[in-house]
C-alpha cells in the first residue's frame, strides 16, 4: 500500500487536504514523515499528501508556509492551521480528531 500520495494540481483544487510539506535532505521532516506513515498504517489508508518545498516556491510564498516539515490543513477551501512542531503521534492525531473526524468513526 503506498501512503502519503504526491500533490497534484487537482488534489490542490480541492477544498480540502491535508498536505505534509517537506524538503528532501531535511533530518526533522523524515522524523514528521515517519510519525504520518505510521499514523496512515494504522488506518490502513492515505490521510495525508506530501509536497517537495524546493519544487514549489510560489506555493509557499502564496500560503505563507515559513518552514518544513509543515503539515499544511486546509478546510471549507481555506487554510485552517500550519503545524510546524509535529512533537508525537499523538500531537498529530489532536489535528485529525479535529480535521478529519471520519476517521474515529466506527463503520
Amino acid at each position: 500500500m503506498v501512503f502519503l500520495q504526491e500533490i497534484t494540481k487537482e488534489i490542490l483544487n480541492q477544498e480540502r487536504y491535508l498536505l505534509y510539506i517537506y524538503t528532501p535532505f531535511c533530518g526533522t521532516c523524515s522524523l514528521a514523515r515517519s510519525m504520518l506513515e505510521k499514523i496512515e498504517s494504522v488506518h490502513q489508508q492515505t490521510i495525508f499528501c506530501e509536497m517537495n518545498a524546493s519544487l514549489h516556491p510560489e506555493f509557499m510564498q502564496e500560503n505563507k508556509v515559513e518552514s518544513v516539515p509543515c503539515l499544511l490543513i486546509k478546510e471549507g477551501n481555506e487554510i485552517k492551521d500550519r503545524v510546524y512542531a509535529f512533537k508525537s503521534i499523538a500531537n498529530i492525531y489532536s489535528y485529525l480528531m479535529k480535521y478529519k473526524p471520519e476517521l474515529f468513526v466506527n463503520s
